[in-house]
C-alpha cells in the first residue's frame, strides 16, 4: 500500500481538519450525550492491563486514548493522519499518550507491536476495508483484543425513522447553527453513515475481521442501533 493519502483520505481531512478544538463539545452535544459513553463502552471491551501497550488509531483529539488510561492505567500510543487533531490531542494529554501521524492504512508499527487496539470512526473514510482490517490486526499480539466503534443505522423500524429524520434535517440544521465547518459535517455525516452500512452491512463487516484473523467476533448496537461496537482478538 502506499504512503500518499487518497482522494477518500484527504476528503476526510480536509472535513474534520477545522474542528479540532470543538470536536468533543459538539460530539458530545450533537450525539444527544451518547458519543462519550460508546467510547467509554469501546474501551470496556479491551482486558489491559497497567504493563500493556494498547495502539488507538484513528485517535482523533484523544478521547479514547484518555479512556484508556483512566480505566485500565496502560500505556496508549494514539495514531492519526490528521495534523490537526493530534495538535488538539497532545494539548489536552500532554505526555501521557505518545501521538504518531500515520495512515491507518499502513500503520509504522512492527508486527505484533501492540497488547490491544481500539480504532473510531474510521472504515467509512478508507478505500480498501478489508486490507484495513488486516493492517490493523497485523500489529496486534497473538490472542490480545482489538475494538471498533462505528457510527450505525438502526435495524428497529421505528429507532429508524427516528434516525432518518434527524441526519437529514435535524443535524444539518444543527450544523449551521454552530459553523460553516459543522454545517459540512451535519451534510456529510447522514449519507455517509447510511451509504457505508448500505455496501458493509454487519455480517460482511463480521466477515472481514474474520478474514483478517480475528477471532470469538462480536458486536453490540448501542442506544437503540446509532452506534455499534465490534470486538475480538487475533488469533495466533
Amino acid at each position: 500500500m502506499t504512503q500518499l493519502a487518497t482522494e477518500r483520505n484527504r476528503a476526510a481531512q480536509e472535513l474534520f481538519a477545522p474542528l479540532a478544538t470543538t470536536y468533543d463539545r459538539y460530539a458530545r452535544l450533537l450525539s444527544f450525550g451518547q458519543d462519550p459513553r460508546w467510547r467509554s463502552f469501546l474501551v470496556s471491551r479491551l482486558d489491559a492491563a497497567a504493563d500493556d501497550t494498547v495502539v488507538d488509531v484513528a485517535c482523533g483529539t484523544g478521547a479514547v486514548a484518555l479512556e484508556l488510561v483512566r480505566q485500565h492505567g496502560c500505556r496508549v500510543v494514539g495514531v492519526d493522519q490528521s495534523a490537526e487533531m493530534l495538535a488538539e490531542a497532545r494539548r489536552r494529554l500532554g505526555a501521557r499518550v505518545e501521538l504518531r501521524q500515520a495512515r491507518a492504512e499502513q500503520l509504522p508499527f512492527d508486527d505484533g507491536a501492540f497488547d490491544g487496539l481500539t480504532v473510531t470512526y474510521l472504515l467509512r473514510y478508507v478505500d480498501d476495508p478489508a486490507a484495513t482490517m488486516r493492517e490493523l490486526a497485523r500489529v496486534v499480539r497473538p490472542g490480545r483484543p482489538l475494538a471498533m466503534l462505528e457510527f450505525s443505522v438502526p435495524p428497529n423500524r421505528v429507532a429508524r425513522a427516528a434516525w432518518k429524520a434527524y441526519v437529514r434535517a435535524g443535524l444539518p440544521v444543527a450544523g449551521r447553527v454552530i459553523s460553516p465547518g459543522w454545517r459540512d459535517v451535519g451534510d456529510f455525516l447522514g449519507p455517509s453513515i447510511r451509504d457505508f452500512w448500505r455496501a458493509w452491512p454487519l455480517e460482511r463487516i463480521l466477515g472481514l475481521w474474520r478474514e483478517a484473523g480475528i477471532e470469538d467476533v462480536r458486536a453490540r448496537r448501542l442506544s437503540l442501533g446509532g452506534g455499534i461496537v465490534l470486538w475480538g482478538r487475533r488469533g495466533g
